[in-house]
């Protein structure tokens, strides 16, 4: 696909993520060949993952924390993170809306899932 892409945040629709999250995923391999991004919700919720990819995560509202091993991110509105491919890790937060944008888009083709 070639052009911008405007999401409208009166049409995101949010789908559950793993327990007590929620993901709004915008930018995947139907629009782009490189990146992946999206929207997620934390709240009251600790869900564990291995990151297959690069990812860069944005704070918007309430408190994010990623917890990698014994260290423990605390993030504000504004406060970035970026993580590098194969970190077991667990989002949490009260109240957190994140932005997250990801490399390669076609991860999961990849890793065969």
């Amino acid at each position: 696909m070639s052009g911008i892409v405007q999401f409208k945040a009166a049409e995101r629709r949010f789908d559950a993520y793993g327990e007590g999250g929620q993901i709004a995923r915008l930018v995947g391999p139907e629009i782009s060949s490189s990146m992946g991004a999206g929207i997620a919700k934390f709240d009251g919720c600790s869900i564990a993952w291995t990151v297959l990819y690069d990812e860069l995560i944005v704070t918007l509202e309430g408190n994010f924390r990623l917890c990698v091993g014994e260290t423990v991110y605390d993030c504000e509105p504004g406060d970035v993170l970026w993580v590098p491919a194969n970190t077991p890790l667990r989002y949490e937060g009260e109240g957190a809306t994140v932005f997250y944008a990801l490399s390669p888009v076609d991860w999961r083709a990849r890793a065969g899932l």
